[in-house]
């Protein structure tokens, strides 16, 4: 990979987030393909955000869902850092302009209370690792215009993160089904869901989700810890957020959460 090209489309996707105006897709500023460089490009905007001052609160695990894997022609999940100040409190508001393309998805949270430095991770490994878990909504954006993005744009862009909620009710995994969970949202208290799905439906179950992130990253020398917040992916479809929009899930055993975008003129 050029350093050169890794820099600029880190520029290009920092310019976006900070003016709040998408760029063109990045992958044309990398080589074709080369998911190496769109990591490299993820971990300078990483780097920088920690440089100003930034505190890591976990990561995100995307493309967990076969479908978007096929729409995209990749056959695995890609991952995300979180940081402490992309978090809105249960019942919160995402004040206007604070993204610029955003979507909702519902997803289960795990809470570590453990490190998993092992890169043949197991499920075993992660039940025992993890303190608790937590309905969650991951708020989506994209740097890339219109969301016209590959596997290497969504990488480039940190997993295509934007914000995140975490729900209030935390739940020992004992006696937890995660794969049986069910899921349903809906938009401004409408009686028609915008998405449903299970838990079944995240790469099999969220904790295959989790034994992918954790394998993943400590193979590459940067585990998840103690402390760390993941959410595994998606439960459902996502569903586009407009100004004024809330959003409520339901996540069967977990509990319900939800989030609401000001619209221009809204008080902070």
């Amino acid at each position: 990979m050029s350093a050169a090209d890794v820099t600029t489309a880190a520029d290009t996707l920092l310019t976006a987030e900070r003016t709040g105006t998408a760029c063109p897709p990045v992958r044309f500023l990398l080589a074709d393909g080369d998911l190496d460089a769109a990591y490299a490009v993820q971990r300078v905007n990483v780097e920088h955000g920690l440089a100003a001052g930034r505190r890591i609160a976990g990561r995100k695990i995307g493309l967990t869902s076969p479908a978007v894997q096929a729409q995209l022609g990749v056959g695995q999940p890609d991952f995300g850092t979180l940081f402490v100040d992309m978090a809105v409190p249960d019942g919160g508001t995402v004040p206007a302009g604070r993204l610029i393309q955003p979507k909702v998805e519902a997803e289960v949270a795990l809470v570590l209370g453990s490190d998993l430095p092992h890169r043949d991770c197991t499920v075993a490994d992660v039940i025992r690792a993890t303190d608790f878990a937590l309905a969650a909504l991951e708020i989506v954006d994209s740097r890339n215009a219109d969301w016209d993005i590959t596997i290497i744009d969504t990488v480039a862009d940190n997993a295509s993160s934007g914000l995140y909620v975490l729900g209030g009710t935390p739940v020992p995994l004992s006696g937890l089904d995660l794969r049986a969970i069910q899921m349903t949202m809906t938009r401004d208290g409408a009686a028609e869901p915008v998405s449903e799905g299970t838990g079944a439906d995240c790469l099999g179950g969220p904790l295959n989700a989790a034994v992918w992130l954790a394998s993943t990253l400590a193979a590459a020398g940067d585990p998840l810890r103690a402390g760390d917040v993941v959410l595994t992916g998606a439960l459902g479809p996502m569903a586009v957020a407009s100004p004024g929009d809330r959003f409520e899930a339901h996540i069967s055993q977990l509990g319900r959460i939800s989030v609401t975008f000001a619209q221009e003129g809204d008080p902070a």
